[in-house]
């Protein structure tokens, strides 16, 4: 898998699972498109694939 496919991936499940925007309005697909290269430069967590960092990642998200 290259890296733009891993980004793609990446994207897609965080839009299948989240929908397409934050509640401040805000694209999700922007932001996994953003940080979805950190978790490719990480070859522990690329060897998980994207999906499985994408949903790792989502845990995250609404904690303060």
């Amino acid at each position: 898998m290259t890296k733009e496919q891993f980004v793609e991936a990446f994207v897609a499940r965080c839009v299948s699972v989240a929908g397409p925007t934050f509640d401040d309005g805000s694209s999700i697909a922007d932001y996994a498109r953003e940080v979805a290269p950190s978790y490719w430069a990480d070859d522990h967590q690329r060897e998980d694939g994207p999906e499985a960092c994408a949903d790792a990642d989502m845990s995250y998200w609404g904690e303060d």
